[in-house]
């Protein structure tokens, strides 16, 4: 029997492997590439049927349960309606202090670090020892073309009080206080304002970058923030005062009318801040500006920031002595400074481990203004009366370094550990022929050379994504110039604590 070599060739194979039967079903012998396609085809038909069986993983159920939204993070579940998200942090916590004073409900924080006043050993409630406890409405609603509307409102608190945090208040609560009689109080930049925290809106574009204007971080405390290892008010110094981030003047690190300007191009990142305005609007000083560069390079990160300040203002108690003619709840002292800093950070993430590290330099100068005649502060209701701000402060300019390294470590995806160690060094900038004398607490003034030092460590557990439960340490110490006029030189904070982010 002759067959032609072109006619095709039907043929059906029965395959048997323990008894389970396979067919090939009849094809042409030239057709052998028409297999190949074949069998892509059913492999892709076959993928296409699995893929339509395994259905895409539930969006979670926010809101059946407290135990399920707890379980939820904020990006999950935010309190968004119509562009507008609700947001909210509860800080709270119990502590000791070996050099400590009592709370203040306007303070938002005990003696974490050592203070002047920091006195007789204390446990007390520790409020905003992790970070500040604040509520808040963030906006962000589309506009067209790439741009959308932002904004944000936030405000600062005690959780134990629920008053809105007011560091100028603390301070005039203290008017009438000798040292080792006060409570709490700071010079700091949150005023009892309902935007205490931020206040501002703008506009944003993926290509074009960010612009807002109102009340804002500082780019150097955004920047100093993102570049500390122990990240927190309690467990280090930077969380404890902006006066770091604010080159010498705690209050300037929120400028209340600023045009903040963020662009990133790939791996790279700019910035700038222009504050308009001056004290009559709630600034704390009379013209702030600052620039931003930053890249990333791979594990490595490297951010720059260049400052300038036109009459920051440093404010301060009576403690004690309160002028006469005025109520003693609505004055304060200040002092004044023209102020020029820099900040260098690096970051470096190897496997679990984020170490880190950063130089800050600071110069202090006399103001360009005096204000014999006083001036309104950042909160309502207090002013600085004619004759109470010193402008001759920094006759020899006043120069602070301050150094830090430390590590953060992710022992699993919901525990990390963190230390670090922090420097800061300034001049002898006491005016000739005067000469330094004395030791410790008792060294004859605070512009004598000096330092001030902390080690920290902490351990952050999150049980859950919304909740952290730490406990921590910071060892914070003064000397010379620095430690001029305080009760003690040397305080420990042991505080364990629950945040809670909504």
């Amino acid at each position: 029997m002759t067959i032609a070599a072109s006619a095709p060739i039907p043929t059906r194979l029965a395959l048997h492997h323990k008894g389970l039967p396979f067919a090939v079903h009849p094809v042409a012998v030239s057709d052998k590439a028409t297999i190949g396609f074949s069998g892509h085809a059913d492999a892709a038909d076959l993928r296409s049927k699995n893929s339509e069986q395994i259905p895409p993983p539930p969006s979670p159920d926010c809101f059946s349960s407290l135990w399920t939204y707890l379980s939820s993070s904020v990006d999950d579940c935010p309190l968004t309606y119509a562009g507008i998200t609700l947001y909210g942090t509860l800080d709270g916590g119990y502590g000791y202090e070996t050099h400590g004073v009592p709370g203040n409900p306007s303070a938002g924080k005990v003696n974490y670090g050592i203070q002047k006043n920091s006195g007789n050993t204390h446990w007390l409630w520790s409020p905003n020892a992790l970070g500040t406890s604040v509520i808040g409405l963030k906006m962000e609603e589309y506009i067209g073309a790439g741009w959308s509307l932002i904004g944000v409102v936030e405000a600062g608190f005690d959780p134990y009080s629920g008053m809105l945090i007011n560091a100028p208040r603390s301070r005039a609560d203290n008017n009438v206080n000798a040292l080792a009689n006060q409570t709490a109080n700071y010079d700091s930049s949150p005023a009892g304002q309902w935007d205490n925290s931020q206040g501002f809106v703008g506009v944003s574009n993926p290509v074009y970058g960010k612009l807002t204007f109102g009340r804002t971080n500082s780019v150097s405390l955004d920047a100093l923030t993102t570049y500390d290892p122990v990240a927190s008010t309690a467990f280090s110094p930077f969380g404890f005062t902006g006066s770091f981030a604010g080159f010498g003047n705690s209050p300037t690190v929120r400028p209340n009318t600023a045009f903040t300007y963020r662009l990133s191009v790939g791996n790279f990142r700019v910035a700038a801040l222009a504050q308009v305005g001056g004290y009559a609007i709630g600034n704390a000083s009379n013209g702030q500006y600052q620039g931003q560069i930053g890249a990333d390079f791979g594990d490595l990160s490297l951010d720059g920031v260049l400052n300038w300040t036109k009459d920051a203002v440093s404010l301060s108690s009576y403690s004690g002595s309160p002028p006469e003619g005025y109520d003693v709840n609505s004055v304060l002292k200040a002092t004044l400074s023209n102020s020029a800093g820099v900040e260098l950070m690096a970051r470096y993430k190897w496997g679990a481990f984020r170490l880190y590290g950063g130089y800050i330099y600071a110069r202090l100068m006399n103001p360009s203004d005096d204000f014999p005649n006083g001036f309104p502060t950042i909160a309502e209701g207090i002013f600085v009366p004619p004759g109470a701000a010193t402008s001759n402060a920094y006759n020899v300019n006043r120069i602070l370094n301050s150094m830090w390294t430390g590590v953060r470590y992710s022992v699993w995806s919901n525990l990390d550990l963190a230390a670090g160690v922090y420097y800061r060094t300034q001049n002898d900038y006491l005016p000739p022929p005067s000469v330094c004398t004395g030791t410790g607490t008792s060294i004859s003034s605070s512009k004598c050379a000096g330092s001030t030092g902390a080690v920290s460590f902490l351990i952050d557990y999150k049980p859950i994504k919304r909740v952290d439960v730490y406990g921590g340490v910071m060892v914070s110490d003064v000397w010379g110039g620095f430690a001029n006029g305080h009760l003690y030189t040397q305080n420990v904070d042991p505080t364990v604590g629950l945040r809670i982010r909504f």
